[in-house]
């Protein structure tokens, strides 16, 4: 994957820093003279924290991702010395698995041989052959400085197996740890960038400016227009409430009830009319 590149306008930010930092330090050797080292030296670290704070936090993102990826072939190289040395150490301990067993057949024989000689013996066959004490124990003495020699041997294998077997431990909870830590690195470099979103997001909504003068003028219209429509309102009421003279042929409102009782009585009067004139009839044809 390819290195992260500054963009254009980051480039240019940058870009005028640095300028801006060596015109300072020009200033400062032409003007200052000989105190030009001291200035010089708080120039140089002025323009090391400016170029700092010029690099866009997404760049810096991007460039601890890549340093997270360029671990990767130190790990890789590290995985396989590893896997190397467990070959290395499992032979080494076939070695001695070997050795011991071979020195335990040897120290068994010289013990037999030992034995015979201790025995008083003149004459010894083994193998169906005949052998006198002289080279008993000639053999004897050979057999004994290659067991010691084995068993030295065994001794330093024994203490190489253990020192490799201890440095390979180590070399693989330092690799487990690198890669724990690479691990919890691109977590942490994901929550960076996340927060980095949140935060852009946040200054982009702060960016947004709404002009609500316009909307709080047409309130105040609406308010206006509401209010004259109410005065207005009131003011038809009153011409129908009051006078300015006497209504003398205005009459006055009758009341309900009076009006639905004078309804019924007329209507039981009118009944009765009509009644009593066919009882009146009746009687004079008996």
């Amino acid at each position: 994957m390819k290195p992260p590149r500054l963009r254009k306008g980051e480039y240019e930010m940058i870009k005028k820093a640095i300028l801006g930092t060596f015109l300072v330090v020009v200033f400062a050797l032409v003007l200052v003279g000989r105190d030009a080292l001291s200035y010089v030296r708080t120039s140089l670290g002025y323009v090391k924290e400016t170029i700092h704070e010029a690099v866009p936090i997404s760049f810096q993102i991007d460039r601890a991702r890549q340093m997270i990826r360029d671990l990767e072939p130190e790990i890789r190289r590290n995985m396989h010395l590893i896997a190397k040395e467990e070959v290395e150490v499992e032979r080494l301990q076939q070695q001695i698995a070997n050795l011991e067993a071979r020195l335990t057949q040897e120290e068994e024989e010289l013990k037999k041989l030992h034995a015979d000689v201790k025995a008083g013996k003149k004459q010894f066959e083994y193998g169906g052959r005949k052998y006198t004490v002289e080279q008993v124990r000639a053999d004897m003495a050979s057999r004994f400085e290659r067991l010691k020699t084995g068993q030295a041997t065994l001794k330093s294998l024994r203490e190489i197996h253990a020192a490799r077997s201890k440095s390979m431990e180590a070399a693989r909870r330092k690799l487990e740890g690198m890669l724990a830590a690479r691990r919890q690195l691109k977590v942490d470099v994901e929550g960076l960038e996340a927060r980095m979103h949140l935060i852009a997001a946040a200054q982009t909504t702060s960016n947004y400016q709404f002009d609500d003068s316009q909307l709080g003028r047409v309130k105040e219209l609406v308010n206006d227009l509401r209010t004259r429509l109410d005065v207005t309102e009131r003011l038809v009421a009153s011409e129908m409430t009051f006078y300015d003279e006497i209504p003398v042929n205005q009459t006055a409102a009758t009341n309900i009830v009076e009006q639905v009782e004078q309804y019924f009585a007329e209507s039981q009067v009118a009944t009765a009319a009509v009644t009593t004139p066919g009882t009146d009839t009746l009687a004079k044809a008996k």
